[in-house]
């Protein structure tokens, strides 16, 4: 149990590192001193950073999906599901305003490296499009609903994007306000 224990730690430090510093600046060593373990313990588990990358999307996707279906469970109403989706701006704006969106600036940054493991990353987009796209067709929205999925994650990537440049909270809650002011009106009836 130990040694899933450290894998876990080791994860969890290299998701951090990766989202406030990028994956091409972190470094096995920032995380092995996160986690507090040495070099050797540290390869033991994990042969390179892209192995490591692998184990943080993967965990990404299975919190992503974690959540999702928290949001189901408390939520009886697909518009109140999307709402969630919209205020999670509100909810990680510090990280947001500092760091941007986890999700974007990741893709962004393997985009750029031209890196393999960029396809496993967008799916993170893809698992919200899905999810999206699913709420507003239970909103009797079935034959739009991929293009309104589309909207909302624009819009949310774009808001993340110039909160983090602008480091502007007020921007943040004006926007999800009109965000979620735009939902009502495919709710209505719906």
């Amino acid at each position: 149990m130990r040694g899933e224990t450290t894998r876990a730690q080791i994860v969890e430090a290299a998701d951090r590192l990766f989202y406030q510093q990028g994956y091409e600046h972190t470094s096995f060593a920032a995380i092995a001193e996160a986690v507090r373990i040495s070099r050797g313990n540290f390869y033991y588990h994990f042969k390179s950073k892209d192995d490591i990358l692998d184990a943080v999307i993967s965990a990404r996707l299975a919190g992503t999906r974690q959540l999702l279906e928290r949001w189901e469970a408390e939520e009886s109403e697909p518009a109140g599901r999307i709402r969630r989706f919209i205020e999670i701006l509100l909810t990680n704006r510090a990280d947001i305003q500092s760091y941007g969106c986890p999700v974007g600036t990741l893709t962004t940054e393997l985009a750029k490296l031209d890196h393999a493991s960029l396809r496993e990353a967008n799916g993170l987009f893809t698992l919200f499009r899905t999810w999206l796209r699913d709420q507003f067709a239970l909103l009797g929205h079935e034959t739009e609903a991929d293009a309104l999925a589309m909207h909302v994650l624009a819009f949310t990537q774009g808001v993340a994007t110039l909160a983090n440049a602008f480091r502007d909270e007020d921007f943040i809650r004006r926007e999800v306000r009109q965000m979620c002011d735009w939902l009502s009106q495919y709710t209505e009836g719906g």
